[in-house]
């Protein structure tokens, strides 16, 4: 079976993890702080933010710009369910913004409009989560603009976006956002078997960030309350937080791949440009790429035509499968799980997230990716499509000698 995306741990990545299980420190040592600044250094931010998972990487980014019941945040609903979750931990009401069907991240016009009638409603959000799709950038700068109008705080949700750019801009700078989160989940584009961060240019914010992952616990003694001369105390607890700490072990795989992550991207565009030439021709739809951004392309998504001349979304995926070609579906609209409609979302509410739902199959995508795999893929493509395109053809055709028999015929009895 050939994997939509996979990991790759290299001898060198072992060997990293053997030297931090040799040590003294399996967490809390010096490797957390290295891979921290390495993410920081490459994105050309100012504080970086290491964690066990990208989802609560978002849940402490919520809390760290004060989220908090009676708030709102926004989200695309085409993304993984914690992009919206993360609101929810804190007790915000969620709302989303449907996509753009070309970069199928927020529409920004659809943004604009939606905000405009908030302001009226007195239901502006407090934060949007902007979700950088497949590794796509979203339109940051013309978000960025809109808070600046409405007052609201961004997160980039750059789960499937690191070593992405936009206008030379590195995703994770954040000059357009608050807070940007990273995942090193295995499908992603570097790994730390599981790990997630957060990255900001502000101090207080990384502050409140650090002590979140770590109970809310401090151990710096100007930032600790005053306590009598003879009382020791090593450290205090001053906010409620969390066990979110990412160990040295996974730190040290991520910190070697950092060595590896333009590389990575580079491929999986290689990868694409292959699929982009030959499956041109096809009655499937490949993904655009905005003029002067650089996608990471974790994922690359393909779109099949729901109609009588081409094969259905599940009959593609079926056919997929059925080859040993393990596909998936990025992503059921986050409203239309019964969680969220059980808050009040149906169907029809974002139609253009639903339509890309129906339509959207990811196929592989990954650095180590065979070009015999992906030739396969190709060719089990195009035998599947247009084996169900020539089908139809001739059933027409058919229809058409039939039509012409009947009416000869009826002609002639007359």
């Amino acid at each position: 079976m050939i994997p939509y995306g996979r990991q790759e741990i290299t001898e060198a990545d072992i060997d990293e993890v053997n030297k931090v299980l040799r040590s003294d420190f399996l967490t809390q040592g010096p490797t957390v702080p290295r891979f921290e600044q390495s993410v920081a250094n490459y994105c050309g931010v100012s504080n970086a933010i290491a964690v066990n998972s990208a989802t609560s990487a978002l849940h402490i980014a919520c809390l760290a710009l004060d989220l908090s019941p009676g708030d709102w945040l926004w989200t695309s609903p085409n993304t993984f369910v914690a992009s919206a979750n993360c609101g929810r931990y804190c007790g915000a009401d969620i709302d989303f913004v449907d996509i753009d069907p070309k970069t199928y991240n927020i529409c920004v016009d659809s943004l604009s409009k939606k905000l405009e009638q908030a302001e009226k409603s007195g239901r502006l959000p407090k934060i949007i989560v902007v979700v950088h799709f497949a590794g796509q950038p979203s339109d940051m700068k013309a978000i960025y603009d809109l808070s600046k109008l409405y007052g609201f705080k961004i997160i980039e949700d750059a789960s499937h976006a690191i070593g992405a750019s936009y206008n030379q801009i590195k995703v994770g700078s954040c000059i357009h956002s608050d807070i940007t989160i990273f995942s090193f989940h295995p499908v992603k584009i570097i790994t730390t078997a599981e790990g997630g961060m957060a990255l900001t240019n502000d101090k207080t914010i990384a502050d409140k960030l650090f002590r979140l992952r770590t109970h809310g616990i401090v151990n710096d003694k100007t930032k600790m309350k005053e306590r009598h001369k003879d009382e020791i105390w090593n450290y205090q607890q001053i906010d409620l937080g969390f066990n979110y700490r990412m160990s040295d072990i996974h730190a040290a795989i991520g910190l070697n791949q950092m060595s590896r992550l333009d590389k990575y991207v580079s491929r999986r565009h290689e990868i694409a440009k292959y699929y982009d030439t030959e499956l041109k021709n096809l009655s499937l739809v490949t993904p655009w790429q905005a003029p002067n951004f650089y996608s990471s392309y974790h994922l690359y998504p393909i779109l099949t035509k729901n109609d009588l001349n081409n094969k259905s979304q599940r009959q593609v995926y079926d056919e997929l499968i059925k080859n040993n070609i393990e596909v998936n579906l990025h992503y059921t609209p986050v409203h239309r799980h019964p969680y969220y409609e059980n808050l009040g979302f149906k169907k029809n509410d974002f139609p253009v997230a639903e339509k890309f739902h129906q339509e959207v199959i990811s196929i592989p995508m990954y650095a180590m990716l065979k070009d015999e795999d992906q030739k396969y893929v190709i060719e089990t493509l195009k035998k599947k499509v247009l084996e169900f395109r020539q089908f139809w053809f001739w059933q027409l055709r058919l229809c058409v000698f039939y039509t012409l028999v009947w009416t000869i015929c009826t002609i002639n009895i007359e």
